[in-house]
């Protein structure tokens, strides 16, 4: 009997879409607006759900204290107030689109919860658009 439980989150980050392989033309073309040479931010929400069978002592599945700490030490203290380009490791050498973020989100977490439990990582990067990993 699995149970999903999500604890919800949001950081303030700043980046440019770019790819150092293409020309400033191709670029515009592709990226338009979220290639500005000055960057530009979003006010990013984000929801980690995490699946599993409840625990028989606790009824946890995840203690959502422990949840919310491994959130704010891997993902909001590395991303929230950065230029993700600039100021992260993740994204010194990879675009950060949405689906890139949400990726690496999941592989900051991967590591530090248990492998037994399932994660879920849906990123919006704006009302409207959002992103989920992995998709099911």
């Amino acid at each position: 009997m699995n149970v999903t439980v999500c604890r919800k989150e949001h950081f303030n980050a700043a980046h440019r879409l770019h790819n150092p392989e293409w020309s400033d033309k191709k670029n515009k073309e592709v990226f338009g607006k979220c290639n500005n040479d000055n960057f530009h931010g979003h006010n990013y929400e984000l929801v980690i759900k995490i699946t599993g069978q409840p625990d028989s002592q606790t009824g946890f599945v995840i203690d959502m204290k422990i949840l919310s700490e491994i959130i704010k030490e891997n993902v909001l203290d590395r991303f929230d107030h950065k230029n993700l380009n600039l100021d992260t490791y993740e994204f010194k050498k990879l675009n950060p689109t949405s689906e890139n973020i949400a990726i690496a989100i999941w592989n900051l977490l991967r590591e530090k919860i248990d492998e037994q439990l399932e994660i879920k990582v849906i990123l919006y990067e704006t009302e409207r658009n959002f992103v989920e990993y992995p998709s099911s």
